[in-house]
């Protein structure tokens, strides 16, 4: 049964607009979804989208994908498209005033966020089946024990690699598995007189978001930051500072950053993400993929990227047969691999999307090595972390900032990131 009205109080809301900002307008009232009284209206009409989509407008091959599911299913979907941050507040702010759209797509470490303040239907209430759903990608969407939505896809990172360099270097990549065969190939590249690695260390959600993969990678766990494994993640990216295999850049790297250095042609290795498999592509230069490596082996769990189909609660049940419809049109393995080719290599959340996927990209960019990374990846909220994980995020950025600027040992570092997270958490 979906609840008409699930009530919690405003502070949750408002402690939840407060914690937003380290996560990556309001809805028309012509035919919107709210919470306001009932319309009575099971199909027909205008149901409300918002998605964190600015860059596709309406001419886009997004704007037209969102659209048919709405004609299939009998409607016309109003899209209103936002940044990251705004559309989290604005959602936020909605169900406080009664004028939650009808489907969300939202960054999925807001999930629960939103899911605390009682504002989203759980995916039980809502009649939908997630039993396809790779576990590990469900589960950036959990909050005890609850699904509050569904992926429509991830992205998440892997190293990518000039092949020239690592030619020139004898370095087989094939050959880095661990973190020690990693570090013996920046050895040997840089030895041959190229530049090793680059990587996004800046204090934002970026910085965490590309340190995870090392962190989680040595075994430790976001609820002890300060953990021997934690701090050996993190004397590896001091280590390749010292040693010169990474450039003091790599302290206010961004993303973006890291790929406009990659692209330059002088190193051999970049931390990044399945967005750019398009422009390696293009690349001046033959690129390739390993995975990122965990310390005794193995592939590391990356965070995931990507955003969760949610339906807020309304007030007005008889939408929901249709909004479920749209919901479903986005989340059948067709639909996860139209959504997929839409973005540009989204990997699909089910192992038939998957498959479906390297089928029908056969010949095209190899998509494989990044359905293995997100088949490891994790949500950077499991383990039931919700809306602490910004704070824990925060306190972890922090203390890369600060080992890699040499304002404090690794140790030194993790420890009060670990006390400050406590605190935030108290």
């Amino acid at each position: 049964m979906i609840p008409t009205r699930r009530t919690r109080t405003t502070l949750a809301a408002t402690t939840a607009l407060a914690v937003v900002g380290v996560l990556a307008a309001c809805s028309s009232d012509d035919g919107g979804g709210g919470t306001g009284e009932s319309t009575g209206e099971a199909a027909g009409g205008t149901y409300t989208w918002w998605d964190p989509y600015p860059q596709h407008e309406g001419s886009s091959d997004w704007e037209s994908r969102v659209q048919q599911c709405g004609e299939d299913a009998g409607v016309t979907i109003e899209r209103t498209a936002y940044d990251t941050t705004a559309l989290t507040n604005q959602a936020l702010l909605a169900a406080q005033e009664g004028t939650s759209p009808d489907v969300i797509l939202l960054d999925n470490p807001a999930v629960s966020t939103l899911a605390e303040t009682g504002m989203l239907t759980t995916v039980d209430e809502f009649g939908l089946d997630t039993s396809a759903i790779d576990a590990n990608l469900l589960d950036a969407g959990v909050l005890e024990g609850d699904a509050y939505g569904i992926p429509i896809g991830a992205n998440t990172l892997s190293l990518y690699y000039n092949a020239e360099i690592l030619d020139e270097a004898g370095v087989d990549p094939a050959s880095i598995t661990d973190w020690d065969s990693l570090t013996a190939a920046l050895a040997q590249v840089d030895d041959a007189g190229h530049r090793g690695i680059t990587f996004a260390g800046i204090g934002t959600e970026e910085g965490s978001f590309q340190f995870l993969p090392w962190f989680w990678g040595a075994g430790a766990d976001l609820s002890q930051l300060d953990s021997p494994e934690a701090v050996e993640a993190l004397e590896l990216w001091t280590g390749w500072l010292d040693e010169g295999y990474a450039p003091n850049s790599v302290i206010n790297n961004s993303q973006n950053t890291v790929w406009e250095e990659f692209l330059t042609g002088d190193f051999a290795f970049a931390e990044n993400g399945t967005w750019q498999v398009n422009s390696a592509a293009e690349a001046e230069f033959e690129t390739g993929i390993v995975q990122l490596p965990g310390k005794d082996g193995g592939v590391a769990p990356a965070p995931t990227g990507g955003e969760f189909i949610v339906v807020p609660v309304q007030s007005d049940t008889a939408r929901y047969d249709v909004t479920r419809q749209i919901v479903e049109c986005m989340t059948t393995p067709e639909g996860f691999v139209e959504t997929a080719n839409t973005f540009a290599y989204y990997i699909p959340p089910t192992a038939e999307g998957q498959e479906q996927l390297l089928a029908e990209s056969a010949g095209d960019a190899d998509l494989e090595p990044w359905v293995e990374a997100v088949q490891n990846a994790k949500g950077r909220t499991s383990d039931n972390l919700g809306t602490d994980y910004p704070k824990i995020s925060e306190a972890l950025w922090t203390a890369v900032q600060n080992a890699l600027s040499g304002a404090a040992t690794p140790t030194e570092a993790l420890e009060t990131a670990q006390a400050d997270a406590e605190a935030a958490r108290s």
